[in-house]
């Protein structure tokens, strides 16, 4: 059977003006098309030398290329709710963990939109996994589901602009072994990231990984085929980013930049200057205020993502708001993958800067990728999906030339974590514990509680046993069976 992953929708903006509820025609449609575990820099607008993306690669020359974005959480979930809501994770209550809900309470862009006047939906995934009825919620907070954008697209009124989320399960596990260098890639060609060894089993791994992050570029594209034929395309902000880092072990599921590091491109026609690269800090939460903002639909007081519609209006490249110099990352429960009969996760937070990285691990006790013996799921380390690379750590774990890869993905971590990234750019050497960098780490340690202070974190605010206790509902959403 053919996969479709077509994709889902989303853009920003790059006009001053606001638009009235009115017609159609004055407010633009929104596609957001994002991939289930595609990180940074898989692209060839960052120079990856592999990996074929000419659509994003497109989307990245025609309109803003973003170089410094992150998820708020390095799963599916609570990084999905994220940008709904345009909220933290931890501010989302059961909405922070994988396999979760998200309460009624917490109104979601698309939703908004609807209100003021948009034809909204989804494809293949979008919110979750979870089940979003659990807490009374009536309706899927994306919007109805449908087969691909072009049933959408055909279906839609054509007195309404549209928002669509354009989803896809590209390039989620699991993979056909071989299915990368089948399709044409040179293996000899494919550098692992640093944090992983440069055995052919890995290339082959991360072969596979770019065959699908293909497949997703190639759908977004047919999408983008369709505006352009239909003469929408210059009206419609074109969004296309990932909801976290590469399924790979420390990548998805870790706050290094492997986990929470995502690629972004936002195309809006002549609204924006095309061909910019800007390196000013975003979050995916971000989105939800900015397509709210350029529908002229109402921001609710408390959502605290940022509009990006005075970047995306801006001329030059580089940093555009000197304020945006660092993001907030975080993560609660994955999978209940320590010791049994818990369900506790691994709480972590980061603070990023140009120049470092600082993690606050709550719980150093815990297993960052899930306990290796007596995991619920019956496996080891399950906080990292099963993969090639995963079992190859594991059956070199003693071997003299892989012991450090193993150790850097599964090993217990310190309380705290800190990486000069001009020195150590693949976040390999924690520095937290040498002397000379004791006040630098004080003051990191300060400004991340600050932050999450004023963000309203449990962690800092109280309360922040919550996330241990909250259900994991696996399952209970049937058109979705992996997470």
């Amino acid at each position: 059977m053919a996969r479709r992953r077509l994709a889902c929708g989303l853009a920003l903006l790059a006009s001053s003006i606001c638009w009235s509820h009115g017609r159609a025609e004055e407010r633009p449609n929104i596609l957001l098309a994002m991939a289930d575990d595609w990180g940074w820099p898989h692209a060839g607008a960052y120079g990856d030398p592999v990996v074929q993306t000419p659509t994003f690669d497109r989307l990245a020359r025609e309109g803003v290329l973003f170089r410094n974005a992150f998820v708020a959480a390095p799963s599916c979930t609570p990084s999905r709710n994220a940008v709904l809501t345009g909220e933290w994770h931890w501010r989302l209550g059961q909405g922070g963990n994988l396999w979760s809900t998200l309460h009624p309470k917490y109104p979601t862009y698309p939703k908004l939109l609807a209100r003021a006047g948009y034809y909204v939906g989804h494809s293949q995934k979008a919110w979750g996994p979870g089940n979003w009825r659990y807490l009374g919620r009536k309706e899927d907070p994306v919007g109805a589901r449908y087969e691909d954008f072009a049933q959408f697209f055909r279906q839609r009124p054509r007195d309404k602009p549209f928002c669509f989320w354009l989803g896809t399960s590209d390039p989620h596990r699991p993979y056909r072994f071989g299915s990368g260098t089948e399709s044409g890639i040179d293996l000899a060609k494919v550098k692992p990231p640093a944090d992983l060894p440069g055995h052919d089993t890995v290339r082959s791994d991360v072969a596979d990984y770019y065959f699908e992050v293909q497949r997703f570029d190639k759908d977004v594209g047919a999408a983008l085929a369709l505006l352009e034929a239909t003469d929408e395309l210059e009206n419609t902000i074109v969004v296309m980013t990932g909801d976290h880092g590469m399924p790979f072990p420390r990548h998805k599921c870790n706050l290094y930049d492997s986990g929470t590091h995502v690629c972004l491109a936002i195309r809006w026609g002549a609204k924006i200057k095309p061909g910019r690269l800007v390196t000013d800090f975003v979050s995916l939460i971000d989105l939800a205020p900015t397509f709210l903002e350029v529908a002229g639909a109402v921001k609710p007081a408390h959502m605290i993502g940022r509009s990006l519609l005075p970047i995306l209006s801006a001329e030059g490249s580089g940093r555009i708001d000197a304020s945006r110099d660092y993001v907030l990352t975080g993560r609660e429960r994955h999978v209940p993958a320590q010791e049994k009969p818990s369900i506790v996760g691994y709480p972590s937070r980061a603070f990023r800067t140009d120049r470092y990285l600082y993690i606050r691990n709550f719980h150093p006790e815990r297993w960052p990728a899930g306990a290796p013996l007596n995991s619920t799921f019956g496996r080891l380390y399950a906080d990292c999906d099963e993969s090639p690379t995963k079992t190859f750590l594991l059956e070199h774990r003693d071997h003299p030339q892989y012991r450090k890869y193993f150790k850097l993905a599964f090993a217990k971590r310190p309380a705290e974590e800190l990486y000069d990234l001009e020195s150590d750019p693949d976040q390999l050497e924690n520095i937290a514990d040498q002397s000379r960098f004791a006040a630098l780490k004080a003051q990191l340690s300060h400004q991340l509680r600050e932050a999450l202070r004023r963000a309203g974190d449990p962690r800092i605010a109280g309360n922040a046993n919550a996330f241990d206790r909250y259900p994991y509902r696996p399952g209970l959403r049937g058109e979705l069976i992996r997470q």
